[in-house]
């Protein structure tokens, strides 16, 4: 059997082609040829006098893709049905099948299955895991209105391990692929699987369907079963006239096919896989809780350097836009012999990174809502990075949560480090990593997740003219070397480094920026841009004196963002140069009007040269009833 990789959009996983023994079929007298359309079944009705051995041809469409309703359309006005093959965690995503759209498959007579919950290689994960991914998948499903009873395997990667868990999850059947004779593989194969098949769990069909099919080879492969009868599953995943991805055919290769198909003799028939299996529904059964959240580090495998076919076990590239990743393991690691090397050419937008395996809890860690965690890596890097975090719904869906600060590009091992907002309501875990969003190379090592409990309740609001920093002369320790309500920013080509210095201007503890190998950008310390309390509210319209103690070796300048309705923080204005000071200067600057949606300022003196500034003793007013300097 030939294991296939199936490109997803948006953050999916990396993928492995894998090989394993082929199957022989024993060969009945019935004959039944399946396209194979995820969620979608086709039926012709045959004349009372049939043929002793007919032919089913079941059409199934796998993984949800929206472009498949364009091969639902044609079937429906042929009479045709179809197998729709939906994991549940890609529904409802943009360019994926919608609740909606499964509600129309079903009511024109196609049948939704099952194919996991994120679509992994099953024989890739622990036994909890798999079955967490085949049986939720199934309630997820059910809990829609759908009634589940059959199944395929991601990838086509199974074993009689998983078989059974298919079976306990109380699945009808599972599909395989590439175990019918076609002229791209299997030569020796049967020309169909038998009716009923040999081995529900593990039914036979040709490879997947894609842009190296002819409308010829469509055909022969209904034909070549016809003689002596049999089923035929064919698997298609897109269905468009644009599409370049290589399991692509287009929407006139299809209909020719679904046309030419509907012509046959009333002895092939179009049914969808729960006709042909049929079977009782069984009761629902639920996969076993993911782990409870752990103490210390909730990283597994942080280093890196346990191996599974040369890849960091529990850990999968994701990204998304027009852009060429390339992830390799590199000796010396940080730590250890291995470290991640991220490498991006032809970028054009999106970006690429190393996660943590975006599952049902196997190995991506689990988290509490409402808890803040303090997430770093060491890395290593020719442009800019930054942490792009996930969390997992309790469907199981992984859905974009937010994005850290730029973290500048540096030729040593460097750590990165980051503390997140709360966790949203209803999120059972956290996925993250460093990311590249320009060509460049990244290398990434020891990774770590601590959970810091809940964050402090929010302070009562300050008093008329009163300072809406928090944590303002820096004496507060954060992460690292980091105040707590402080981090790092900045963009472009320069070595940032932060320090913790005891010549502060008031107190014991001061912030030294200091930056070398100056090409373009700026570096600059901020109260975290996040959604916590921790950067100062502030009010639309208003205006507000922001202040802050500096020396400095070269010129300097305020840098302020905004936190807008959606809680993205966006680049807002800059003040005027500040000149270099041997001594303790007071910088002040009065903000234009606050845009209207805004709700939350962060701002800092930047550095955009070689050079060093310490800084202390912030302060935000509004500006209506501010004090005076000094």
């Amino acid at each position: 059997m030939k294991i296939v990789n199936r490109t997803n959009q948006v953050d999916q996983y990396r993928r492995f082609n894998r090989t394993i023994p082929g199957r022989w079929f024993t060969w009945l007298s019935t004959v039944v040829v399946v396209l194979a359309f995820t969620g979608v079944t086709a039926g012709i009705t045959a004349p009372a006098a049939q043929a002793a051995n007919p032919t089913i041809v079941t059409l199934t469409f796998d993984d949800a893709n929206a472009d498949q309703l364009t091969a639902a359309q044609t079937m429906q006005s042929l009479g045709l049905v179809g197998t729709f093959f939906t994991p549940s965690g890609f529904i409802n995503n943009p360019n994926y099948l919608t609740t909606s759209d499964m509600q129309g498959l079903v009511a024109n007579g196609n049948e939704i299955a099952g194919h996991t919950v994120t679509h992994p290689d099953l024989t890739t994960v622990t036994a909890d895991e798999a079955t967490r991914q085949i049986c939720n998948d199934r309630v997820n499903l059910s809990n829609l209105g759908f009634t589940i009873t059959d199944f395929a395997y991601p990838f086509a990667a199974e074993n009689a391990s998983l078989e059974t868990i298919v079976k306990n999850c109380g699945l009808n059947s599972a599909r395989g692929l590439g175990d019918i004779k076609t002229r791209f593989s299997c030569a020796g194969c049967p020309l169909a699987e038998s009716i009923p098949p040999v081995n529900a769990y593990d039914t036979a069909a040709p490879d997947e369907v894609d842009n190296t099919w002819t409308l010829a080879d469509l055909q022969k492969s209904v034909t070549q079963a016809e003689p002596a009868g049999g089923w035929v599953q064919l698997t298609f995943h897109h269905i468009s006239a644009t599409s370049t991805d290589p399991l692509n055919v287009t929407p006139t290769l299809f209909n020719q096919f679904a046309t030419w198909l509907k012509s046959r003799p009333a002895t092939t028939m179009v049914k969808t896989v729960a006709q042909v299996i049929g079977g009782t529904v069984k009761p629902l059964v639920s996969g076993p809780p993911a782990p409870p959240e752990g103490t210390g580090n909730l990283i597994k495998n942080p280093s890196l350097e346990t191996l599974v076919n040369g890849v960091p076990q529990c850990w999968a590239a994701g990204g998304y836009g027009t852009n060429t990743p390339t992830f390799s393991t590199v000796r010396p690691g940080h730590t250890g012999k291995v470290a991640e090397q991220l490498v991006v050419s032809g970028y054009v937008d999106g970006d690429a990174k190393l996660l943590p395996t975006l599952d049902l809890g196997g190995c991506s860690p689990t988290a509490t809502p409402g808890n803040s965690y303090s997430i770093g890596a060491w890395y290593k890097s020719t442009t800019n990075t930054q942490f792009e975090l996930y969390y997992r719904t309790g469907l199981g869906t992984w859905k974009y949560w937010t994005s850290s600060p730029w973290f500048s590009a540096a030729t040593t091992y460097q750590k990165a480090t980051w503390t997140t907002p709360p966790l949203p309501t209803g999120a059972s875990g956290i996925s993250f990593g460093l990311n590249l969003f320009s060509n460049g190379t990244l290398t990434t090592d020891d990774y770590e997740m601590f959970d810091v409990g809940t964050p402090p309740p929010p302070p009562p609001p300050p008093p008329a003219g009163g300072n809406l920093v928090q944590n303002p002369s820096l004496e507060t320790a954060g992460t690292g070397s980091f105040p707590q309500c402080w981090q790092a920013g900045g963009y472009g080509t320069n070595t940032a480094t932060f320090s913790t210095v005891a010549t502060a201007h008031t107190g014991t503890k001061a912030e030294k920026l200091t930056i070398t190998g100056y090409s373009s950008g700026d570096a600059k310390l901020l109260p975290t841009m996040d959604t916590s309390t921790c950067p100062p509210a502030a009010v639309a319209g208003h205006t507000y004196s922001v202040r802050v103690w500096y020396t400095s070796t070269a010129v300097t300048q305020f840098a302020l963002y905004y936190r807008d309705a959606s809680n993205n923080w966006v680049y807002w204005t800059s003040g005027p140069w500040l000149a270099a000071s041997s001594t303790y200067t007071q910088a002040s600057f009065t903000t234009p009007a606050l845009p209207a949606g805004a709700t939350a300022i962060s701002f800092g003196l930047s550095l955009f040269s070689n050079g060093s500034v310490t800084t202390d003793d912030y302060a935000m007013y509004d500006s209506v009833g501010a004090p005076p300097l000094g």
